[in-house]
């Protein structure tokens, strides 16, 4: 059983750690390159032709070439090419998965194992832009077009920033009270430190042309047959609202919460101080909010951190590169074992207990075997869903949805007529911000041929 305090509750509390510990332990992941080693591993680059690293990048980003501007110091123009590709660089250069996607593929990674830090030289050459608050494009003349986007995460505001740039007029609706998506609530701090999300939103939207009105919800505030009426298109980015059930016995117990309201009360925080902690954590999930979650609470004082997950650590959600993260901060990870129910104490939860699974005919099944692990938290982490309700109107639906989610063709169509959608929310989505961001340019340019057709 989980141990407790003196008044019979388990052992959670704030302020564990000192100050330094959490400048520590939530700051900067990776150091920003020093312009000395920025040109030593940009020097490194082959500048290939037919570069399988840009094949790689679901944004086109001009790899080869903006290595090649770092190499000659013109970090301005580096910066605008990798910008031009996706206006969220900065971002995609401290969250994106670069080890299973463009320095997977990297020519260096196959000759000697060590491919080029593509995501680390694009940090090099896009925080300066961001930080002189220089945007490095312009507005077309305008089209007197309107259109409404439905979500200010990176699908939204890449699709935003796209058609205000071609001269259109664009209002963001977001449901929360800032803009961001991911990258402001739902990503480790050490990932995007020191508000880096809002600094690149503001500077996103200086291209101009973006209205914005936040706290507004759609299916609360307004409606899908609203927008279509004012505007002359409408692109939807809502991202995904819902959390996946454990569907088992304890599960309404104190203390038991979902890994992404955590990781977003987190990240909203005044003060890391402020967030209680339990010292006996257990995680259910294979994803990188579990990933994240587990990190984090190692870093806020918990003394023992256990991700629990189904299946084996290839089918993880999160990287080989992740889960080797989390258990160098000293979170353990098991394998092989199912939640079979969350027991409590005074209505908190105490214990967590497992089943041991294995496949059997390519089939995932239970061994009759169980464990326990003692909890003061236990953290949902077991995938988020897309909330079909704001898209229905008189008990029927709007959309054509496919799995679950909102379907698109390879522009971002919907059913609909002048309605696209992209990110997270679709079928095409892969939960991964440099995804959404592709996904919301694409629409933008299908809007745009659109509109001026």
């Amino acid at each position: 059983m989980a141990k407790e305090t003196a008044g019979g509750k388990p052992d959670i509390a704030a302020g564990r750690l000192s100050p330094e510990a959490y400048r520590l332990g939530f700051g900067d992941l990776h150091p920003p390159l020093a312009r000395e080693a920025a040109l030593v591993e940009a020097n490194r680059c082959h500048f290939c032709h037919d570069a399988p690293c840009v094949e790689a990048c679901p944004t086109g980003i001009d790899i080869p070439q903006f290595i090649r501007q770092i190499a000659t110091d013109n970090i301005e123009g580096s910066g605008r090419t990798i910008l031009a590709a996706n206006i969220f660089g900065g971002a995609c250069a401290r969250v994106c998965p670069t080890e299973v996607l463009c320095e997977r593929a990297c020519v260096r990674q196959a000759q000697e194992g060590r491919p080029i830090a593509i995501g680390r030289l694009q940090r090099y050459a896009t925080d300066p832009l961001l930080e002189e608050g220089r945007h490095p494009f312009a507005r077309a003349s305008r089209t007197g077009k309107r259109v409404a986007v439905v979500g200010g995460g990176p699908a939204g505001l890449s699709c935003a920033h796209r058609l205000a740039m071609l001269g259109h007029d664009v209002t963001v609706f977001e449901a929360r009270e800032r803009l961001g998506g991911l990258n402001e609530y739902g990503v480790a701090e050490y990932k995007v430190a020191d508000h880096f999300a809002r600094a690149e939103v503001d500077f996103i939207l200086g291209i101009g042309g973006i209205e914005l009105r936040v706290g507004q919800a759609l299916g609360r505030d307004l409606t899908l047959a609203e927008l279509r009426r004012g505007f002359d298109a409408v692109f939807l980015g809502m991202g995904l609202a819902g959390v996946n059930a454990l569907g088992s016995e304890g599960e309404a117990l104190e203390g038991v919460m979902n890994a992404v309201d955590y990781i977003a009360d987190l990240r909203q925080a005044a003060s890391f101080a402020a967030i209680p902690v339990g010292r006996r954590i257990v995680v259910i999930g294979g994803g990188n909010t579990a990933i994240d979650v587990a990190v984090q609470t190692k870093r806020l004082g918990a003394e023992d951190v256990t991700i629990v997950y189904r299946r084996g650590p290839e089918a993880m959600g999160a990287t080989g590169h992740e889960q080797e993260f989390a258990q160098i901060n000293g979170v353990k990870i098991k394998h092989w074992a199912r939640p079979l129910r969350l027991t409590g104490s005074n209505a908190h939860v105490a214990e967590a207990v497992f089943e041991y699974t294995r496949m059997e005919a390519q089939r995932l099944v239970g061994t009759g075997e169980s464990f326990a692990l003692p909890a003061d938290m236990v953290f949902k982490a077991i995938g988020q869903v897309f909330l079909a309700d704001p898209l229905r109107e008189g008990g029927r639906e709007l959309l054509q949805l496919e799995d679950g989610r909102i379907a698109t063709d390879e522009e971002g169509r919907t059913s609909l007529v002048a309605v696209w959608a992209g990110g997270d929310c679709t079928r095409r989505g892969e939960d991964l911000t440099v995804r959404a961001v592709a996904d919301g340019k694409r629409a933008a340019l299908s809007i745009d041929r659109a509109l001026r057709r």
